[in-house]
């Protein structure tokens, strides 16, 4: 049902709809929008800045898990001979030194963000070998005792910075 109103136009009566109220946007409803906005593009780049740091967190730890089998690779074509107790040496509790290899740098082109940058990671790694002893087997009879070392277990454990905390896992691997 459409309203009629009376409305004066150069001294006539005119019969025209009313107008129901207002059009357009009050200054309060532009502040309320604007403000909501506001809100919903700080939660959009929260939630990016959150992403671009589990993206970085990502990379490093699949560079450490690249350096981790880079170095039980390595040791296995050396052979088991070159890790015998002797050559690896014994501190003074009685157990096995570690092996410890600082400095091992892992570049990445990537763009995590707006601005394309390299993304460069140094690792610190450290070696720990089982001793002869948890992976022999000796064989004996009545002419002579054999004692024969089949395998070594290799745990590397890589450690990296980031943000300011430090990183690490731990991977195992056997060499036989």
């Amino acid at each position: 049902m459409v309203r009629w109103c009376m409305a004066m136009v150069n001294r006539h009566s005119v019969v025209r709809p009313c107008a129901r109220g207002k059009r357009g946007f009050g200054i309060v409803e532009v502040l309320i929008a604007a403000a909501v906005l506001g809100f919903l593009y700080m939660a959009v780049m929260n939630l990016q800045g959150g992403n671009r740091d589990a993206l970085l967190r990502i990379r490093g730890r699949d560079g450490a898990t690249e350096v981790a089998q880079n170095i039980i690779d390595s040791l296995g074509s050396l052979g088991i001979a070159s890790l015998s107790d002797a050559n690896l040496g014994v501190g003074g509790d009685g157990k096995l030194n570690p092996i410890a290899i600082p400095n091992i740098e892992r570049t990445w082109k990537g763009q995590p963000g707006v601005i394309e940058h390299d993304m460069k990671v140094v690792y610190n790694a450290e070696v720990s070998v089982s001793r002869d002893n948890e992976y022999m087997v000796q064989n004996s009879t009545m002419l002579q005792n054999v004692s024969h070392v089949y395998a070594k277990r290799l745990d590397v454990k890589v450690s990296w910075q980031f943000k300011n905390s430090i990183q690490s896992i731990v991977v195992s691997g056997v060499i036989r």
